[in-house]
């Protein structure tokens, strides 16, 4: 996927649909997440720490969220010219 320039022309062609918009993806990204997060926690012993942990992981989707959001408003620039 290094190679791939968003195009979406494969998505139509893959006769397999081994090949799918990053949209179908979110459910799956989104266990993963939290599943990741739940193995994390699992290495503190008391609820205390976990809960350290988890806010720590909730602050890192956070920012993920905020440069997403930011990235998005430049792009919407890039239309305007």
């Amino acid at each position: 996927m290094d190679k791939c320039i968003r195009c979406g022309d494969c998505h139509d062609i893959c006769p397999q649909e081994a090949v799918r918009y990053d949209s179908e993806r979110i459910p799956e990204e989104i266990e993963a997440n939290v599943e990741k997060v739940k193995e994390y926690m699992k290495h503190f012993d008391s609820e205390e720490k976990k809960q350290a942990c988890l806010k720590r992981c909730m602050n890192f989707f956070k920012k993920e969220k905020t440069v997403a959001e930011k990235t998005l408003t430049q792009l919407e620039n890039l239309k305007k010219g």
